[in-house]
């Protein structure tokens, strides 16, 4: 570790040095220092950096798709309540990040790589790309790509167009891949997989395998070829929590614990309580931090006799289980409202426990591979198999117990909300949700798929935005609609009851680029919106 975080302060070197005019005045991503060709440096010091920009910060990620996918929800007030998590866009800054912390090093990076025949590191580069990329996309829809880093303004490629260009850059790298499976040269910047060219190669084919099911409503034939290409490829799939894909945290404290702990503004959804509780999921108590007296008295130097007590009103509706959740998108009056509810667990708090973050798991592939049994795909294998393995996968990756008995269970069901705090009806839901965990073979395949979506979706915490881009393209798990739903002409309205569809383009494009983000409006096929639909969000039937 200490190695890697050596590469972090080189690359941030590059941009602090201020000994003469000429370094104080060099691009930070122009890697032109000939010493650090020694042991592959000047090309791979970068990457640490670029694999540490893939998630964002709390206006990236939290106060848009993890609250969007209601993973987790806000108790702060932000801006009167009328912000992204009740659908007025205050922040919206994914775009500049990425483009910034990956698309730009990444260039300079391949350009020097081919220029020296490092052609793993090249390819190395682009699947950092596509991953920035595919992420990006999920955001607004046509990005920047296959012309990124052009002459002039940028030219959006479209949804369609990005795909296949995604699907014809992943069978460049994976060749390359599998043609240098011995190479030694990325270890020393590689603190995923320890410079294993193999792994990232079955990393970049279950990468496929994530995207063809993206668009497998939008064209089921090039979902089917490729997600069938993916299944067949002698590299193999993330199929073991061993294989996984995580990135460094790099010594730093996992983001959202910071969030949680350090400002206040961030806690369980009333969603996952709603489903965890409701299926009696042990998963819980990896996931958040049980309300406990102590913590209450600590927090808010109170009495053990107040806290108690508000800990019972917190917990009424079930006390064995003392976890409370916040609606998305609630009726907020005072942040100390429900900053009392559960935090997020307490190891994300602590570095020395939680070292990474997890991009593409076991769990996820098997669930792709469910489903892609139901859709017919050639060597996806029988569903209800990959359906357990992947609640299997989920529950050995957190250290929960009883899975076997978790998938036995055909009666539980997620629960009703009740927000004890603010009177009802304020802030309450009733579930929606009638499916149980058991498989049931005879059931139609659109109740099969929604079992298995709800699992995915519980399986995906932490890293939420595939949750959010299955929860558009399928409409699973049912999810309670915001409570207060703010939008109006400024983003684009979202109908009462319905659901943020995707981000607008950011302010810098709008001004600096007008030219490419009409074209990429025309392309998006719907107004620069919030409730345009993505292209593979087609809003039709699943099958």
């Amino acid at each position: 570790m200490k190695k890697f975080l050596y590469l972090l302060t080189l690359v941030a070197a590059f941009s602090s040095c201020t000994e003469n005019f000429e370094e104080t005045n060099t691009n930070p991503y122009e890697i032109s220092n000939e010493s650090l060709k020694q042991d592959f440096n000047h090309v791979g010091a970068f990457f640490p950096s670029m694999l540490n920009s893939i998630f964002g910060n709390q206006i990236d990620h939290n106060l848009t798709n993890v609250s969007y996918a209601q993973h987790l929800a806000q108790p702060s007030v932000f801006t009167g309540n009328v912000n992204n998590t009740t659908y007025y866009i205050r922040w919206n800054g994914y775009w500049g990040r990425e483009y910034r912390d990956i698309m730009a090093p990444a260039k300079q990076v391949i350009e020097i790589a081919e220029e020296d025949g490092y052609t793993v590191f090249v390819e190395w580069a682009n699947l950092i790309r596509i991953l920035s990329m595919s992420r990006v996309t999920t955001y607004y829809g046509p990005v920047i790509y296959t012309q990124y880093g052009n002459d002039g303004p940028g030219v959006y490629d479209s949804e369609p167009e990005l795909y296949n260009a995604f699907f014809s850059d992943l069978d460049r790298i994976i060749a390359e891949f599998s043609a240098n499976m011995d190479y030694t040269g990325l270890a020393a910047f590689d603190a995923t997989y320890e410079g294993s060219v193999s792994q990232w190669a079955k990393f970049a084919n279950s990468l496929r395998l994530r995207l063809a099911m993206r668009i497998s409503k939008a064209d089921p034939a090039l979902a089917k070829t490729q997600g069938e290409k993916a299944l067949a490829d002698p590299v193999g799939l993330i199929e073991t929590n061993a294989d996984n894909m995580n990135i460094s945290l790099y010594g730093n404290k996992f983001h959202p614990a910071q969030i949680c702990y350090e400002w206040n503004d961030t806690r369980m959804s009333a969603t996952m309580e709603s489903i965890l509780i409701g299926y009696q999921d042990n998963r819980i108590h990896s996931f958040f931090r049980p309300i406990s007296v102590a913590d209450l008295v600590e927090d808010y130097a109170i009495s053990v006799e107040a806290a108690t007590t508000l800990r019972d009103q917190l917990i009424a509706a079930h006390p064995d289980m003392p976890y409370k959740g916040i609606r998305n998108g609630a009726e907020l009056i005072a942040k100390d409202d429900h900053t009392p509810f559960s935090k997020i667990h307490k190891d994300f708090n602590e570095p020395s426990k939680v070292t990474s973050r997890k991009v593409l798991s076991a769990d996820e592939v098997f669930f792709i591979k469910a489903e892609a049994a139901l859709r017919g795909w050639a060597g996806a294998g029988d569903a209800q198999t990959n359906y357990e393995n992947g609640v299997k996968a989920s529950f050995e990756l957190w250290g929960a117990a009883g899975a076997d008995a978790y998938l036995d269970d055909d009666s539980s069901l997620p629960i009703d909300y009740d927000d004890p705090v603010y009177p009802d009806p304020i802030n309450d839901f009733t579930n929606q949700i009638t499916t149980t965990v058991a498989w049931d073979e005879v059931a139609s395949d659109e109740v099969k798929l929604e079992k298995i979506i709800t699992q995915k979706w519980i399986a995906a915490y932490t890293n939420e935005m595939e949750a959010w881009v299955d929860f558009r393209r399928t409409g699973y798990p049912k999810l309670p609609p915001v409570y207060q739903n703010s939008s109006n002409a400024d983003w684009g309205v979202v109908p009462s009851g319905e659901f943020i569809k995707r981000m607008p383009f950011v302010n810098d494009e709008r001004e600096n680029n007008p030219a490419g983000v009409a074209d990429a409006t025309s392309k998006l096929g719907g107004p620069d919106e919030l409730n345009t639909r993505l292209w593979w969000d087609t809003g039709g039937p699943n099958f």
